[in-house]
């Protein structure tokens, strides 16, 4: 059966490109099923003051994920495939890529890590009416105009990663809505850059440059966005057997991504990500109220309005802390593995007090603007009558890594945010009913753990893709929420934790003292 999916072209193609990796991952149509992956390796550098990736290098990786791709799949199934239902493209948001009438590139890429964009963060906050973050597109727009650079006056477009390839690939110029959010702030009634504060930044910009010339057009999830050309083809997969004219999906951004590979694209849901960072996202039923630089407003892949809560500091420290037992075991004469380490601490956690005993963990590597800390200083902080047990210990790592996540999420209930489930992914997930329980505890919520989405983004790509060419042959229903729960999500296996309430009132007694303790953090960083 997935011999003639692939020779049939029945399949669907997604191509994320992450921070660190390039992965491509090709899908059943009809099933979700993942049928072959590639990936590529790559890395940012810092070249003049600023993180960027170099153009050949995107291409030299997207060719090399592809052909990795291909190969897996023969190896897999006896069938190298050479055209497919749809693709779709996903990668990092925000950041600058700007262009000139003739389609060169006036100044290398600007990707989401350069914090050079406060100025005009602050000013564009001031004169739109929502917190726009230093990543945003719209602010290296207006940090080039504040600053003169010379090749303002030379851009007649600007693009994410993700629409740049898809661009090349297709001719068409043109962004997922989720994607384009991380541009410009969208308007959720018209699925659409924001009208009157796209007016509001032409008085800002008083004529310096025009933004609607320069933005690309917005696409939401299952719209036509183009076809492969031959030449896109030919960039895609050098050796001439990728066919043109597959249909491509919106371009979108990996947050979106994200959210389709957790199934949570509809109101009163969300997602959390753990990682090297952490981040929640929540789908909105109404507008916020007030501006809160706490959070990022985006959308989902279909433009309904996402709150999203960035921490900096994910599961690193934690990662670090596992390092040195795994260390001590080893120097004991009982080594283990990595995995196996994670496990048994974890396991451990659930023995701890509710409220980890008193000790008290930050996990701050890196600074963190929601905690208002400019710089990261690993603590571990506790009184003298505080319990100094190992379970405990470890309670207060994982209850660190969503201390910043709560404060966040503290915002959006004062905004009255109702969430009737969470879904989490990330490695520390992986054992199960460890974190996923205390996160329920720390959001006040359900919290799913599901075996879908092996591959990340670019899974959910691929799923994106899949309903892309479902609207071509008119089989893919009426709304994306609808085909996820039906075709993709129907049959996945999901473990639910409810939030307990021990948890959550040792939660909150260890949240009042990581408040308390965002002090000893900012001398700590002042001290050392």
């Amino acid at each position: 059966m997935s011999a003639d999916a692939l020779a049939g072209g029945r399949t669907s193609l997604g191509i994320e490109l992450g921070s660190t990796r390039i992965k491509a991952c090709l899908i059943d149509a009809d099933t979700a099923e993942v049928l072959a992956v590639g990936s590529h390796a790559w890395e940012n550098q810092y070249v003049d003051g600023l993180w960027t990736y170099a153009l050949e290098d995107v291409w030299t990786g997207l060719q090399a994920a592809y052909a990795a791709l291909v190969a897996d799949a023969e190896a897999r199934h006896g069938v190298a495939p050479t055209t497919y239902g749809a693709i779709g493209v996903s990668a990092m948001m925000h950041g600058y890529l700007a262009f000139d009438a003739d389609g060169e590139l006036l100044t290398p890429f600007r990707t989401w890590r350069n914090t050079s964009t406060g100025t005009a963060a602050s000013a564009l906050t001031d004169a739109l009416g929502v917190n726009i973050p230093l990543r945003w597109s719209i602010a290296h727009v207006h940090q080039a105009v504040i600053d003169g650079e010379p090749h303002v006056p030379h851009v007649d477009h600007i693009t994410t990663l993700a629409g740049y390839v898809h661009w090349r690939l297709t001719g068409e110029k043109v962004l997922g809505v989720g994607d384009a959010s991380g541009m410009f702030p969208i308007d959720s009634a018209t699925r659409d850059y924001d009208a009157a504060m796209l007016d509001a930044y032409d008085t800002l910009a008083a004529g310096r440059v025009d933004v609607r010339a320069l933005l690309p057009h917005v696409r939401v999830a299952g719209e036509e966005a183009g076809s492969l050309t031959a030449e896109g083809a030919a960039l895609l997969d050098p050796t001439g057997s990728l066919r043109a004219g597959v249909p491509l999906a919106p371009p979108e951004g990996d947050a979106g991504t994200g959210m389709v590979a957790t199934n949570a694209v509809a109101p009163r849901t969300g997602n959390v990500s753990a990682g090297t960072s952490i981040f929640a996202m929540v789908v909105l039923e109404k507008a916020l109220a007030n501006v809160h630089e706490e959070l990022d407003l985006v959308t989902t892949p279909v433009g309904d309005a996402v709150a999203m809560v960035h921490c900096n500091n994910g599961a690193s420290e934690l990662g670090a802390w596992a390092a040195l037992f795994g260390e001590f075991a080893a120097a004991s004469g009982q080594p283990a593995d990595a995995d196996a380490v994670f496990r048994t601490l974890l396991t451990q956690a659930l023995e701890a007090e509710a409220d980890a005993g008193g000790i008290l963990a930050f996990n701050t590597l890196a600074g963190e603007p929601i905690a208002d800390l400019p710089e990261g200083r690993p603590l571990i902080v506790r009184t003298p009558d505080s319990r100094l047990t190992l379970a405990n210990l470890m309670r207060a790592q994982v209850y660190g890594m969503f201390g910043t996540l709560s404060l966040g999420m503290e915002v959006l209930a004062g905004e009255g945010v109702a969430v009737d489930r969470m879904v989490a992914h990330g490695g520390i997930f992986r054992t199960a009913g460890v974190a996923q329980r205390f996160l329920a505890a720390a959001v006040g919520a359900p919290v799913a753990v599901g075996d879908t989405a092996a591959e990340g983004g670019a899974w959910g790509m691929a799923v994106l893709a899949a309903f892309r060419a479902a609207k071509v042959d008119g089989s893919g229903g009426s709304d994306l929420p609808t085909y996820l729960d039906s075709t993709v999500f129907a049959d996945a296996a999901v473990s639910i934790v409810d939030p307990d309430p021990a948890d959550v009132a040792g939660y909150a007694t260890y949240l009042d003292r990581y408040r308390a303790g965002l002090e000893i953090e900012r001398a700590a960083a002042s001290a050392l």
